[in-house]
């Protein structure tokens, strides 16, 4: 596993190099400049890239979205010691696929790591309780219309939303749509990011019941 570290602080960077290499776990590159480490994703290539959520020059919400924009499928994890709320909304809504936190025991970062290359979203083992309010209540400070999520959606993400709310599979889709099945299962993973959902199924039962897609959009 490749991983891109990115966080301001010397120190803890070279430590966590250290100790992620012991464990097999290489670092192609360790950088304290938010923006320099956006810039080395084409260099590198990394599997993984683990951020800072505070950061002097650029927030790591801001160094998220960017990375969330410019290469959707590299799973970009937040690495911080903010145990708030808030924070944890905010970065999994802006497409965090980990929260962890820097207090973690070495292993179980590696198991976590492991798990979010795997393709799973991982928030921090003392965190779940918050993260179980958000899924019931959602986030306290947000006060969305219930159409918001799917705004942010583009009209080919849109077109192939509504293919998932038939049932319809990724080869399906690019056949009707006459696109790669690549092309399609890169979609989808940016519809599942923006409606903040973990599976096909939710973001087909959400299109459905906020009754988004008529049998003449597909």
């Amino acid at each position: 596993m490749n991983v891109l570290l990115i966080d301001d602080h010397a120190l803890f960077r070279v430590g966590l190099e250290g100790l992620l290499e012991r464990r097999g776990i290489k670092v192609v590159a360790a950088v304290g400049e938010p923006l320099g480490g956006v810039e080395l994703v084409e260099a590198h290539s990394p599997d993984v890239v683990l951020l800072d959520l505070r950061m002097p020059d650029m927030s790591g919400i801001e160094v998220l979205r960017q990375f969330t924009r410019e290469y959707p499928d590299l799973p970009v994890v937040m690495l911080t010691t903010s145990s708030d709320e808030a924070d944890l909304a905010e970065c999994l809504k802006s497409g965090a696929r980990g929260y962890l936190l820097k207090d973690m025991e070495p292993d179980d970062l590696v198991v976590a790591l492991q798990d979010i290359v795997g393709g799973k979203t991982v928030v921090a083992p003392g965190l779940t309780g918050a993260l179980a309010n958000l899924v019931k209540h959602g986030h306290q400070g947000e006060r969305r219309e219930p159409a918001a999520p799917f705004n942010e959606l583009t009209p080919r993400e849109m077109e192939i939303l509504c293919h998932l709310s038939e049932g319809q599979s990724n080869k399906v889709i690019a056949r009707n749509l006459n696109i790669s099945d690549g092309t399609v299962k890169l979609h989808v993973k940016a519809i599942l990011r923006k409606l903040g959902v973990h599976s096909r199924v939710e973001a087909a039962v959400m299109a459905v019941e906020k009754g988004l897609c008529s049998k003449g959009e597909t």
